[in-house]
């Protein structure tokens, strides 16, 4: 745990009782707040009592009490409107914050030179905060990881000089952090995201510009316009700047994709950093972006290009996120259930040919029309959940599809169907370009369960008399 001293001795409110924020409550009370917690969740505030934490009824407290508010990342700041909690702090002109914050606020007290990297983008975050974090233990770094991506920052253990925090960072974290200044920050791409949240996307890209803007160096994807203007802002402040380009290669400095090698340019002239083919967990494009910022992460580890090889390929990747379930002879099966948009699911239908597709679920702004230039490359496509027939209205005249319903008999005729194919490696792959949460509570459980279904036919199939089929 890292202590959240920065508010010794005084009251604060904290709202949001989820996981970062029970993390978070427990902080400030080490650090030696008073914390006066609550959720409009009944059974999040017996779960937090239930912890030991006591709840107080914010709605009927008196807010010139508080020093500040400690907003969970999930409540809305600004848009649709913002959250009561929000409105009552606003009134009483108490600072709106998150965890976050207090993390930097500990981190400033207590080793300002420590390695700080903070990772954030539409996509990849989750993968390139991994692969960073993996990148630094092969180094033999003491590494913190958490923040978006799984444990909260102040579950982890506190800054110190010879330690390093890798942290994905969401835009509703970074809103709620005004002294963010990493000591890298890492700023993959951008395509419109939770705009119900942020209202633009001007204001969702000048969240996301935060997480580079203060950072002693910036690393920044370059290959959409939001990104690249978003560099060239930092370049002309003279900021310390690398710059990554899979998409052209009209680049003098920074790194470039080029196939499945990863090329170094300064001042033009050119060397390989890494080698990229053969490592299924960084296959594709954007797990090349993905790789190629990381290893600028890392800074001047990545100078010894034996060692960084060698840990490139011992990266085991992310679950739900192009995981290689298995195969069955031929047939791989590809769970990518984190795909619950269509610029995600993009990405493992640009990886892998011929594609039998399980797709649908909750569908978001633009269902999957955007995808239409790779339906070429999708054999048949295996429809669940409520946008099962806006999809297939889509796909009509395109790509043959069977209306599925349910994701144990989608994975079914899918895996007959690629078994019967000619092709050197058909794939069974779960990207669903949708959300999970008409038929699953998470993509976790999504993802999971095709696990659970494909490893049925991923084991061999033992006959009568024993033997293996």
């Amino acid at each position: 745990m890292t202590p959240a001293t920065s508010f010794e001795g005084k009251r604060v409110a904290l709202f949001g009782l989820g996981g970062s924020g029970l993390a978070t409550a427990r902080a400030l009370l080490a650090g030696g707040a008073d914390v006066a917690a609550y959720d409009d969740n009944e059974k999040a505030c017996e779960r937090a009592q239930a912890a030991g934490l006591t709840i107080t009824e914010l709605k009927l407290a008196d807010w010139s009490d508080f020093a500040a508010l400690i907003l969970s990342p999930g409540v809305p700041l600004t848009h649709p409107e913002p959250h009561w909690s929000v409105e009552r702090a606003r009134k009483a002109e108490i600072e709106i914050i998150g965890d976050i914050e207090l993390f930097c606020r500990e981190r400033a007290k207590l080793a300002p030179q420590a390695s700080f990297v903070a990772i954030t983008g539409t996509n990849g975050k989750s993968t390139t905060t991994a692969l960073i974090a993996h990148l630094f233990r092969a180094f033999g770094r003491d590494v913190q990881l958490g923040g978006n991506i799984g444990t909260p920052i102040l579950a982890l253990e506190p800054p110190a000089p010879d330690r390093v925090h890798v942290i994905e960072l969401s835009s509703f974290q970074i809103d709620l952090t005004p002294s963010l200044a990493p000591s890298v920050g890492v700023l993959l791409n951008l395509t419109p995201d939770h705009l119900d949240r942020h209202g633009t996307m001007a204001d969702y890209a000048a969240i996301k510009q935060r997480c580079v803007t203060q950072a002693d160096r910036a690393v920044v994807a370059i290959d959409d316009d939001y990104t690249r203007a978003i560099a060239d802002r930092l370049r002309r402040a003279g900021k310390p700047l690398i710059r990554i380009l899979t998409a052209h290669h009209e680049l003098r400095d920074g790194i470039v994709v080029e196939g499945e090698q990863l090329i170094g340019r300064r001042r033009g002239q050119s060397i390989r950093i890494a080698n990229l083919a053969g490592i299924s967990s960084l296959r594709g494009r954007h797990n090349a972006q993905n790789a190629a910022c990381a290893i600028a992460a890392i800074g001047e580890l990545a100078h010894d290009r034996a060692h960084l090889q060698s840990a490139l390929q011992t990266f085991p990747g992310l679950p739900h996120r192009m995981e290689e379930v298995g195969r069955r002879g031929r047939v791989l099966f590809i769970n990518d259930s984190k795909a619950t948009n269509a610029d995600a699911a993009e990405k493992a239908l640009s990886s892998f040919e011929p594609i039998y597709w399980i797709a649908g679920g909750k569908a978001k702004e633009g269902g999957i029309e955007p995808l239409r230039p790779l339906f070429p490359r999708i054999a048949g496509a295996y429809l669940i959940g409520a946008a099962a027939n806006d999809f297939a209205r889509t796909l009509e005249g395109s790509v043959a599809y069977d209306m599925c319903d349910t994701l144990d008999v989608a994975i079914d005729h899918a895996a007959h169907d690629a078994a019967e194919s000619k092709a050197e490696e058909p794939v069974v792959l779960l990207s669903p370009a949708c959300a999970s949460y008409d038929q699953f509570t998470s993509f976790e459980k999504r993802g999971d369960r095709f696990r659970e279904l494909a490893r049925a036919y991923v084991k061999p199939r033992v006959s009568a008399s024993g033997d293996a089929r």
